[in-house]
């Protein structure tokens, strides 16, 4: 591959897909690859032209993936890079380097925003960046910095640890307000304020994005249910 990667194929065009596809078309040639949703003007391609692209970015549920690295794994070029976009890192890591050939790069990756956060652009936010095979994730990564991100490398291992606390408690707590009926609005208090607008940051996000938060992290299960423990604890008066 050159020292910048000229073509970029993104799998699975939801709302993920549709956010990197607005943000990085100004530099790369990008095609789309998704049966369900189409692209207003992007070349919509198979998987097996999607796969010969110098960057591959997997943005598809985590339940679908292993079934796209097998329909790609045939047709990647040497030299390619493969990324996920998934929002845990052990799962997909794992599925990545047992089904993808040895002759491509693979990097876990976990962009800390969504359409909502990132609406105004890239600058400020921050991506989990875990580097499983090959060296070109540094020339990505500064590719990614120039864009304005901060690029923060991890283990899938650790980011998992973090993101059930990170991720895991602030879908629990928002979607458990939220569930709450009408919030009072009159008397709110500002960290009240604050607590909703959290929560409305979150209310969008697809029931898929919701499981595998809550329950494709194996961290997530331990750091809740001492969550809950906490909370009932400080409810008794403990």
């Amino acid at each position: 591959m050159s020292v910048r990667p000229q073509t970029l194929s993104i799998i699975g065009f939801g709302a993920f897909g549709q956010l990197i596809a607005r943000h990085l078309r100004p530099h790369l040639a990008l095609s789309v690859c998704d049966p369900r949703v189409r692209s207003n003007d992007l070349p919509q391609v198979d998987p097996t032209q999607a796969a010969r692209a110098d960057v591959v970015v997997l943005a598809v549920p985590l339940p679908q993936l292993e079934g796209v690295l097998h329909a790609i794994a045939p047709h990647l070029r040497p030299g390619a890079t493969v990324i996920d976009v998934a929002s845990v890192k052990l799962h997909p890591a794992r599925l990545m380097l047992q089904i993808l050939p040895d002759h491509v790069e693979i990097i876990a990756s976990h962009p800390l925003f969504g359409p909502a956060s990132a609406a105004g652009g890239l600058a400020g936010h921050r991506i989990a960046w875990c580097p499983l095979r090959g060296k070109g994730h540094r020339r990505l990564a500064a590719f990614l910095r120039g864009q304005g991100l901060e690029v923060i490398e991890t283990t899938p291992d650790q980011h998992d640890r973090d993101m059930a606390v990170v991720q895991g408690l602030t879908h629990l707590i928002a979607r458990s307000l939220t569930r709450l009926g009408p919030l009072p609005q009159l008397m709110a208090t500002r960290s009240f304020q604050k607590l909703v607008e959290a929560a409305a940051l979150v209310q969008d996000d697809s029931p898929e994005l919701l499981a595998t938060i809550l329950r494709a992290n194996p961290h997530a299960a331990p750091v809740r249910a001492r969550f809950l423990a906490e909370a009932a604890g400080l409810a008794a008066g403990n």
